[in-house]
């Protein structure tokens, strides 16, 4: 496994965990609880999530097979889903229906639902998860991919710790051009999963 597919995993995991899109929410969530209560909560959401994925990764590929689903054709799905989850960065449909998710719920503690699922672990990065693991043929490079996951998680556990100090800096219009060019990004690496899984299928040209 070389350098060049844990950065790529390392950037798709990010833009679909959206950690700078989250922590306007995770704001929204934890208003009125103690700056202690916040930091609990913050590391609750992100150990769950991390569970989740992981389980994820050990066992996604085995229900597939068990289900008659090939890898290369998850991964075309998986891509075409990424690609419907760029659109919404591109056109902040997805901040908008995550906000409607976290005012749906109107639970004392958020950290597990809908922090933890569906908002940090969602059906993009389960997706993004099977798909990368997928690609791996040891222990070795399944460790390295989790790893990036860990890297990416803690990024989201350190963004809410300082979800106060983020916001104030970033601004309304700073927090939706970052995710704007985050959603760029990601519709590249989509398609590169939908190329990929065209090439596993044996078609030429891809």
């Amino acid at each position: 496994m070389d350098s060049a597919f844990l950065v790529s995993a390392f950037a798709t995991l990010f833009v679909i965990v959206d950690p700078i899109g989250l922590t306007p929410l995770f704001i929204a969530l934890t208003q009125g609880v103690s700056r202690r209560q916040r930091r609990q909560m913050a590391l609750r959401a992100c150990g769950i999530a991390f569970v989740l994925l992981t389980l994820f990764s050990l066992f996604g590929e085995s229900v597939l097979g068990f289900i008659g689903i090939s890898m290369p054709a998850f991964r075309i799905a998986g891509g075409a889903l990424l690609f419907l989850t760029a659109l919404d960065m591109l056109f902040e449909r997805r901040s908008k229906r995550r906000e409607d998710q976290a005012d749906e719920e109107d639970h004392d503690d958020p950290s597990v639902f809908p922090l933890a699922m569906p908002l940090i672990s969602g059906p993009g990065a389960i997706a993004t998860m099977i798909l990368l693991t997928g690609q791996t043929d040891t222990l070795f490079e399944w460790s390295s991919v989790m790893l990036v996951l860990m890297a990416v998680i803690l990024i989201v556990l350190c963004l809410f710790l300082l979800a106060d100090h983020i916001e104030r800096a970033l601004g309304r219009t700073g927090i939706v051009v970052v995710s704007r060019l985050l959603g760029m990004l990601l519709a590249a690496l989509s398609i590169q999963f939908i190329l990929d899984g065209l090439r596993d299928f044996g078609i030429g040209g891809v």
